[in-house]
Formats: structure tokens, sequence, C-alpha cells
């Protein structure tokens, strides 16, 4: 889905932003080389930043769980 159009910036565009490393909507627009034109679409661009980073937080703290609990199944077989 486009989010903005003078940018041609889409959700997946946040996305791949976002598991970059973007924190705020201007990294959003810097990884794709350009900045907010009209202001339209910044709070369409924040809404999509916060739930895509809930999602990388969520994924990052079941990964870290997963790694654990293998750890501890290792350590329990030894």
């Amino acid at each position: 889905m486009v989010v903005c159009s003078c940018n041609r910036l889409t959700h997946v565009d946040i996305e791949t932003a976002v598991a970059g490393g973007a924190q705020r909507p201007r990294d959003i627009y810097a990884a794709r080389g350009c900045k907010a034109q009209c202001g339209n679409c910044v709070k369409g661009v924040v809404c999509l930043l916060r739930e895509a980073r809930k999602r990388h937080q969520q994924a990052a703290e079941m990964a870290a769980m997963q790694a654990q609990a293998a750890q501890q199944a290792v350590a329990c077989s030894a």
C-alpha cells in the first residue's frame, strides 16, 4: 500500500526501514533517500512505524526466549 504518494513510500518500505533500525519517521524517509513533502502522510507513517516496531520487538523477544529455552535444554541433557 502506498503511504506517501509524494515519495511513493509504501508499507513495505516502512517495514524494511524498521528492520534496518529506523526509530523515527525521518529514518524511514532517509532509508528511501527522501523526506516528507506535503506532510499529509506523516500520521500514517507514524502509525505504521509504531506497528512495525512493535512487531519487530515482539519477534526479537520471542527469538530470545527460544534461544534461552534451547540453551536450558542443552544444559539439562548434558
